[in-house]
């Protein structure tokens, strides 16, 4: 199967194409598929190869969806002289493909100063599940958090400081004889 590449680079600067569920036109058949793994060309704007994966609708898919950070301007950490730091940017769902979110929203309105929002902290749309709590081993990993910028403060001297009289001389001394 081949696809127009201008048409494929220009889709793929929208962030959601990566979460759509795509209509193929396979032999004349129209399939249905996702975006699984794409490679692009170390240095060339132009891709070498697209992965796509056929969906049953009635068969959970297991995605990457990006998050949207919400409410950082507003945020209580933040108004209280905060920095936000993003700790991650897509988390791994399962869901069916009618289910299939473009991005998952974290709301940082209420993180504090020196507090973290963890996966376990995302509302998630009807049906969708996260792998990282309900799979293997259950981990509540770190989303983002609120924290005071670190400061490098200068130490600022009255006086130029001079070098001591013995390197002085050692530096002045000529090693020949």
């Amino acid at each position: 199967m081949t696809l127009q590449h201008n048409t494929l680079v220009h889709n793929l600067e929208n962030e959601a194409f990566y979460s759509h569920i795509l209509t193929v036109n396979v032999a004349g058949k129209a399939e249905k598929a996702v975006l699984k793994d794409l490679q692009r060309h170390p240095y060339k704007p132009s891709l070498i190869h697209v992965d796509l994966l056929r969906i049953n609708e009635n068969e959970k898919l297991r995605m990457h969806v990006p998050i949207h950070f919400i409410g950082e301007d507003v945020s209580v950490g933040v108004k209280a002289g905060g920095v936000v730091s993003h700790l991650a940017n897509d988390v791994e769902i399962i869901c069916l493909p009618k289910d299939l979110p473009e991005f998952i929203e974290a709301d940082m309105t209420d993180v504090a100063l020196d507090a973290t929002l963890h996966l376990s902290d995302l509302k998630l749309p009807a049906g969708v599940e996260l792998v990282a709590l309900t799979h293997g081993d259950a981990h509540d990993l770190s989303v983002a958090a609120i924290h005071m910028p670190k400061i490098v403060a200068e130490v600022e001297t009255d006086a130029p400081v001079a070098p001591d009289n013995g390197e002085a001389e050692a530096e002045g001394e000529d090693t020949k004889n």
